[in-house]
């Protein structure tokens, strides 16, 4: 029937229309911003413009939105949407008129689902509302008040936008004419705390999401966490030991070992082992030092090679420029056209730029080179410092002098400007202007003068300054050698004294070994105490024993007496480096068998 083709249909357009009338349903179509396609896929208007736009008060719909394949055009604000009749099964749809302004609507709650449909007609029933909006979408909930309005919930958002098409539309029930079977519709947003739940939950997934995405791709840049290091065991030391010695392992070995002496696993047991370790550690010293030395060396064969090839690219360019000069000249450039001489000379531009930019940068190496000659020839710093100051005494008189002839210019100068000043106001109009020219001139050499002047003047303190600071240091170095002879002289009488105290030893020796019996008593106490003390004795240990015995004992005496006794006492050097010390030992059983 005719009823049932035209049926709402909001999925592909906004209201299905009898295709009968090709006309309506051209406009239908243009509505939605589509070009208006037949039955046979013919367009039915071929002056179709997409821009004249979509359903008034429609915000714009996402194209990725289900059931839209397209982003509808932006009305044009003096292009009218064209709404028709839309027929149901049970009521008839007026549209609004075309000229009055489309309805308002409340601004948009976030993910709203609901819409308020005001001015139903009184006998309208819930059966009539679905019918109506079941083909803008699935219709979860219809809240129906005891007045003329309801609240629809659609299951997606995009269904409200269908819906809202449907705003300023008559309603009609039926055929019949009564006030109560009719009504005029207000579609608007409403606010609804489960769409607002919803979109609240949609918005923490998707944050959910965006963070573990984030979350992957930090994972993702983020360096390798290195391996743990293992506890120190006996077996983990003679890995560890083993791989010191390969060179291609010897990164992960030194770490394992750095991260073991931090732990604190040195102690008196593992102690020859870590020794062990550090010295195989020390033996790679001297590889490292090598492959320095061998990667300096590729350097500088890499800057040798560089320095020769740029030098015969500088010969090329030489070689270009030279033809590009030899054709500019009058025998060869008269028979180039326009264009041609045009051409050359840009090329011999360019050219010339290059050759320079590469001249300078050869020129660069050679400078660094130079300075580094300069840095390895320097002599000893006594001899350099000599040389310093003479060519900064030398520097500072020269400095003088252009100070004093700069001083003398800049008078002659005022004395010029003054008589020009004197002759300005003498001379006629004519010549004014090229005595201002003058003064001009002389003011800027007047400038010139003084800024040259001034920089003279900064380079005259900054040489003073280096010359009191050499003569500190020189003052310095005299002091220094001043007391490096005091204390040569002062070793030099100490050592007379231990001469003279050592002459009366000798003396002494000369004579009998043991002059009374004190002294063989303490030869009989010494000989015990050291037969006791197998490894020896200090000469301090030894008379802080006898002193116990007697107050009046002094070391130098126990000394003398057993320095006599070289067959009963022997003294010996113990120790290594800074722990050298003297011990004496009882051989008098050895002294018995010589005697």
């Amino acid at each position: 029937s005719a009823d049932g083709g035209r049926n709402l249909s909001l999925d592909s357009i906004p209201m299905g229309l009898p295709m009968s009338d090709p006309t309506a349903w051209a406009t239908a179509m243009n509505n939605l911003g589509m070009a208006p396609m037949g039955m046979t896929g013919q367009p039915l208007l071929p002056d179709f413009d997409p821009a004249l736009g979509m359903m008034t008060g429609i915000p714009p719909i996402n194209p990725m939105m289900p059931g839209l394949g397209i982003v509808p055009p932006p009305i044009p604000p003096d292009m009218p949407a064209v709404k028709e009749i839309i027929h149901c099964k049970s009521c008839t749809l007026f549209p609004p008129n075309p000229h009055l302004p489309p309805p308002a609507t409340r601004e948009r709650p976030p993910g709203c689902k609901t819409v308020f449909v005001g001015g139903l007609p009184e006998n309208g029933t819930e059966q009539i509302i679905m019918e109506v909006f079941e083909q803008c979408g699935e219709v979860i909930a219809i809240r129906k008040s005891k007045k003329n309005f309801c609240h629809i919930r659609f299951a997606e958002e995009f269904m409200v936008d269908k819906a809202l098409y449907l705003s300023g539309y008559r309603i009609r029930l039926g055929s019949s004419t009564d006030k109560k079977d009719t009504g005029r519709l207000h579609v608007d947003f409403a606010q609804a705390r489960d769409d607002l739940y919803e979109w609240e939950c949609k918005q923490r997934m998707l944050a959910r999401e965006e963070r573990h995405r984030r979350r992957l791709e930090e994972e993702r840049f983020r360096p390798p966490s290195p391996p743990p290091v293992v506890h120190y065991s006996d077996h983990e030391c003679s890995v560890v030991a083993e791989k010191l010695k390969d060179d291609t392992k010897f990164l992960e070995a030194i770490q394992t070992l750095l991260t073991w002496i931090e732990r604190g696993e040195v102690n008196r047991r593992t102690a020859n082992n870590f020794y062990s370790m550090i010295q195989s550690a020390n033996s790679h010293v001297r590889r490292l030092v090598n492959e320095k030395a061998a990667h300096e060396k590729e350097m500088e064969e890499a800057k040798e090679k560089f320095k020769l090839a740029l030098s015969g690219i500088l010969v090329q360019f030489e070689q270009i420029v030279a033809v590009y000069h030899s054709a500019s000249k009058q025998k060869a450039w008269d028979h180039f056209t326009k264009a041609q001489r045009k051409n050359i000379s840009v090329w011999c531009k360019q050219a010339e730029e290059i050759r320079n930019i590469h001249n300078d940068e050869l020129m660069g190496i050679r400078r660094e080179e130079e300075m580094e000659m300069s840095d390895e020839e320097i002599e000893d710093p006594s001899e350099m410092k000599e040389t310093e100051e003479s060519a900064l005494v030398s520097q500072v008189e020269a400095l003088k002098e252009e100070n004093d002839s700069l001083r003398w210019q800049l008078d002659a100068y005022r004395n010029e400007v003054e008589l020009l000043k004197q002759e300005q106001g003498k001379a006629s109009r004519d010549e004014d202007t090229t005595k201002e020219q003058q003064m001009k001139l002389l003011q800027q050499a007047l400038q010139g003068m003084q800024k040259h002047l001034l920089k003279v003047q900064d380079e005259y303190k900054k040489r003073e300054a280096e010359l009191e600071k050499v003569r500190e240091d020189k003052l310095k170095i005299e002091t220094l050698l001043e007391n490096l002879k005091e204390q040569e002289s002062s070793t030099s009488r100490v050592c007379a004294c231990s001469q003279e105290k050592e002459c009366p030893v000798e003396k002494t020796l000369s004579n009998s070994p043991v002059k009374s019996e004190r002294e063989v008593l303490l030869v009989g106490i010494i000989s015990t105490f050291l037969h006791v003390h197998p490894f020896g004795a200090s000469i301090e240990y030894i008379c802080s024993y006898l002193q116990r015995l007697d107050s009046k004992i002094c070391t130098a005496e126990v000394e003398v007496l057993m320095t006599r006794l070289q067959n009963t006492f022997r003294q010996e050097l113990s120790g290594v480096g800074a722990s050298l010390e003297k011990r004496w030992k009882f051989c008098g059983f050895d002294g018995l068998k010589m005697t």
